[in-house]
């Protein structure tokens, strides 16, 4: 499982036009998933984030996490983000999970984030065509894989 964690001033997604989930200040979630993906992957992910300190303390230091900062989270689901592009000049994504697997798992994550941050994540739509709105802060981005665990 993979994650892009993008710290916001604000996050929102769309789909055709209407506004599915948005948050202020917090983290957007970009979420890939693949076949060998399970609950430990989830497990992990999820306490990474709502640990990770990204935020800044009142000396500006980043030394703060989503959860002592009261920060919301909003979750978009993004297959591309196993994306193969060792061979040619067209992405293969043969290693994105499929519907059957990768839709349970996406929602787990979503409620077991939700857990771990006692309150609601805002949610895109799984394989929907979205549009995604947001305004990065620093700008931090973080990209974690539950496989490859530095």
């Amino acid at each position: 499982m993979r994650l892009i964690i993008q710290r916001v001033k604000e996050a929102s997604v769309s789909i055709g036009g209407e506004t599915k989930g948005c948050i202020k200040n917090g983290m957007l979630l970009l979420v890939g998933i693949e076949d060998s993906d399970n609950e430990d992957d989830i497990g992990y992910l999820c306490r990474k984030t709502v640990n990770l300190r990204i935020f800044n303390d009142e000396k500006g230091i980043m030394n703060r996490s989503v959860m002592e900062t009261g920060g919301d989270i909003l979750v978009v689901s993004q297959f591309t983000l196993h994306a193969s592009t060792k061979k040619g000049n067209r992405p293969s994504y043969i290693r994105a999970a499929k519907p059957e697997i990768s839709v349970p798992l996406y929602e787990q994550f979503c409620n077991t984030l939700s857990e771990w941050l006692q309150k609601p994540v805002q949610t895109g739509e799984f394989g929907a065509d979205m549009q995604v709105h947001l305004v990065n802060d620093g700008p931090v981005t973080i990209w974690i894989d539950s496989k490859n665990r530095e």
